[in-house]
């Protein structure tokens, strides 16, 4: 394919409806095909992932009346990783009436994701946005109430309006519960049919469709055959990639890698977030690294020492941070951003921190981490206190303890996990954050339904290449997934099931079906077998240490050419000493691990390739080679496209497609935050 053929290519079809962008969605739905209830009553949808995405489509799909199957490696649906999310969920509400609004929401999700996001589909977002929270509100989800019993909100997700819901606790874990409770509901009338602790292993084509999928028992081992009209991915990201990141380690790529392998183009894969308030690493015993709630950053202000001396000090704990008066202390987000200051978007403050400390002024005994520090926010919020009861505003101790006492409401959780994970009073001492691989904002790519390059599969929440572009703002995660499993996958499914109604059953005993578990079973076999000299997590640490030195929060060219030979023969390794211990046909934790290494160890050069393809900075995606003089992010225009990759072999061969992005209702400008 010759570099012309490649810059666009004809088989990437985004099908975006015609018409002005406030109007595509209404339009959309009032033209699709719709199936009767009595039909959809006819027809299985296999839904793979129960998180916030997976967990709102099954409910919402079972309620339509279609059959639902869906899958999950937990022991139960509640127990997917959405429900590790803490700090919020988006939506244009405007309570407060500080000018926010469906456009605004837009604006800066485009704007956040550094001009890399298709339109019309971020415009739909923002659109649906208010639906999720009365949706969630008429589950029962306890969102956080302000004193006159409005539902009260924060901002990390746009930075100049307050659009952030929340729930005491983890705001996902709240919102995970009320999909779980609508989809437990279509458990008990038998519409959703519950496949916890299995592991799909492969995608089937038919007659080039998807028609289902083949799965793992993780329990008894057994492989089975499952047949369905179409498919649903919602698997989440690919950030355990890098080995340590803010995912639970059970987190993996499998599902949508085998996507790809079966034809469908995996997008984007170097846009990955680097989440700027995470506990620093604490050794190499880590296998997860703790999300500190970005919400944090409405109320912690961020600093290091101005004097190298001072860091050294505290380095070697000889100095508390709390004895450097605040002429000594740097709050270098408010003095780079004075706009946004501590709110800006997560890759702005992540790479500003990792200035800073690659400049010696570091914190932690590693140097690796920056101060969240609280104190100014406890005696703002104290003095305000004091005057509305009436007492001292000049008592200090009484302010602070009154402070103490807001904060504790808004933040005290948080508090609490950081207090037992480093031992540190953070009400006292300022808590220290580093920045970690969080969200991935590559992903399966999908057109305007939803639907990816196969016919009948379709990828939706994080396991997309997303509606966020190269960088997500806080909160939008939570919103992107509810969006799509509880209001646009359950139209545009219908439109392609449509076709369906007639066809019956699908058989899963065909030469398709069977070809697809023999080949399961032969990797399975080669792993239990395959008597070599290493775990898994050898593999998958050397791994995660080469993304992160070489294709983490900076990358280069030559690096990247490093990575992408390097993974490669890491990857012979890995087929050539992987050691496996026990059984195929029992609870065996390393095979499912293996499984998912091996997919990582092709995803992880596919990773450097393209960004390696990409020769520009755009968020999350930074290219040392691509920068202003301030340090900041250098876009190209000749790179305002989403990279699609197709599937060929090895991944340093895939092919590349491009989709044009164009934007009609924004001007595309440099990205300031200043």
């Amino acid at each position: 394919m010759s570099e012309t053929e490649k810059k666009y290519s004809s088989k990437l079809n985004s099908k975006v409806p015609e018409g002005s962008l406030k109007d595509k969605w209404t339009k959309y739905k009032n033209k699709i095909n719709l199936v009767s209830p009595a039909n959809k009553r006819n027809l299985d949808v296999i839904v793979v992932g129960t998180g916030l995405a997976g967990g709102s489509a099954s409910a919402t799909l079972a309620e339509l009346g279609y059959n639902v199957k869906t899958f999950c490696f937990q022991d139960s649906p509640r127990r997917a990783h959405s429900i590790a999310a803490q700090g919020g969920i988006n939506a244009a509400k405007n309570y407060q009436g500080d000018g926010d609004s469906v456009y605004r929401l837009f604006y800066d999700t485009i704007k956040g994701g550094d001009y890399r996001s298709r339109e019309a589909n971020v415009y739909r977002l923002a659109e649906v946005s208010s639906n999720i929270i009365d949706q969630c509100v008429a589950q029962g989800v306890p969102f956080a109430r302000e004193y006159g019993g409005l539902l009260d909100n924060r901002s990390f997700g746009g930075v100049l309006v307050s659009r952030t819901f929340y729930a005491k606790g983890q705001t996902g874990q709240q919102l995970l519960l009320g999909a779980y409770s609508a989809m437990n509901r279509q458990i008990a009338r038998g519409k959703i049919i519950d496949h916890s602790r299995h592991e799909m292993l492969d995608v089937v084509i038919v007659d080039g469709k998807a028609r289902g999928i083949v799965a793992r028992n993780l329990v008894t081992g057994e492989i089975e055959r499952h047949s369905a009209h179409a498919v649903v991915l919602a698997t989440g990201g690919y950030g355990n990639v890098f080995y340590l990141s803010t995912n639970a380690m059970g987190s993996n790529v499998t599902a949508a890698w085998k996507a790809h392998k079966k034809g469908a183009f995996f997008a984007n894969p170097c846009f990955t977030q680097i989440h700027p308030t995470c506990i620093p690493v604490s050794g190499d015993h880590q296998s997860k690294l703790t999300l500190m709630s970005e919400s944090l950053r409405n109320d912690g202000r961020i600093w290091v020492p101005k004097n190298l001396e001072d860091a050294k000090q505290i380095r070697d704990g000889k100095l508390h941070p709390t004895s450097i008066n605040d002429n000594d202390r740097d709050y270098f987000l408010e003095r780079r951003y004075p706009a946004f200051g501590n709110l800006v978007p997560r890759d702005v403050a992540s790479r500003a921190a990792k200035e800073r400390c690659d400049a010696g002024f570091g914190v932690n005994k590693t140097g690796e981490a920056v101060y969240l520090d609280f104190e100014s926010a406890i005696f703002r919020y104290g003095k305000e206190q004091a005057v509305i009861k009436g007492l001292d505003e000049n008592d200090n101790d009484l302010v602070k303890s009154l402070g103490v006492e807001i904060i504790s409401k808004k933040y005290g959780n948080l508090f609490q996990m950081y207090e037992k994970i480093v031992d540190q009073n953070p009400y006292e001492t300022p808590m220290m954050i580093y920045p970690a691989v969080h969200y991935t904002m590559g992903g399966v790519w999908v057109d305007y339904n939803l639907m990816t390059t196969v016919p009948g599969l379709y990828a939706i929440g994080e396991a997309n290449f997303s509606d966020h572009g190269a960088n997500r703002l806080g909160a939008s995660a939570l919103m992107q997934g509810l969006a799509d499993g509880y209001f646009v996958l359950p139209y545009t499914i219908g439109d392609y099931l449509s076709n369906d109604i007639s066809t019956g059953p699908i058989p899963n005993d065909t030469d398709e079906f069977l070809e697809s578990e023999k080949k399961v079973k032969e990797k399975i076999d080669f792993f239990i077998n395959n008597n070599g000299k290493h775990p898994v997590d050898y593999f998958h640490k050397k791994l995660g240490k080469i993304m992160w030195e070489k294709c983490g929060m900076a990358r280069n060219k030559e690096q990247l050419l490093e990575a992408i030979d390097e993974i490669s023969a890491l990857r012979r390794l890995f087929w050539k000493e992987v050691k496996v211990p026990g059984k195929k046909d029992e609870f065996n934790e390393e095979l499912a691990k293996a499984g998912r290494v091996a997919d990582f160890l092709e995803l992880g050069e596919l990773f450097a390739k393209d960004s390696l393809e990409r020769e520009e900075s755009c968020g999350g995606h930074f290219r040392e080679e691509h920068q202003t003089e301030e340090g900041e992010a250098l876009r190209h225009n000749k790179f305002q496209n989403v990279s699609a990759w197709e599937y060929v072999g090895e991944p340093k061969d895939a092919i590349l497609h491009r989709e044009k992005l164009v934007y009609d209702d924004i001007d595309v400008k440099e990205r300031s935050y200043k």
